[in-house]
């Protein structure tokens, strides 16, 4: 069973979403992040996915929710991030398109459905 983080990127109200671009769920929108290599701490895997992904850096908070079940049994961590003062998330690696969501816009993309349940327990840090 593989280890997964994501971060939940808030923004002035906003919850960043990634329309992923191969495999599975091409064309469905997601958490950024990826897998927790060997050696790798939870806070440390996120750090190297959201620079190898979108090109940025951030502070990780707290954790939302406990583990999330995943297809073939991983379990996702998924962890509140804030980016560092000036930095513009941008498509570098695994995905195709991104979104910043207010509240109301949250179910206006296809979430891959493993997220759903996830995007409900960041809703209340959104704001329209």
């Amino acid at each position: 069973m593989a280890r997964v983080v994501a971060a939940a990127i808030i923004d002035d109200g906003r919850l960043l979403a990634a329309r992923r671009c191969g495999g599975r769920y091409a064309g469905q929108w997601e958490f950024p992040g990826g897998k927790v290599e060997s050696g790798e701490s939870d806070h440390q895997a996120l750090a190297r996915e959201l620079l190898e992904e979108l090109a940025v850096t951030g502070t990780i908070g707290e954790q939302v929710g406990g583990g999330w079940l995943l297809p073939a049994g991983h379990v996702m961590h998924v962890y509140r991030v804030t980016l560092d003062a000036g930095l513009v998330p941008r498509c570098v690696e695994g995905c195709d398109e991104l979104r910043w969501l207010a509240a109301s816009q949250t179910t206006s993309v296809s979430w891959i459905p493993a997220d759903l349940p996830i995007v409900a327990a960041v809703r209340d840090d959104l704001r329209d």
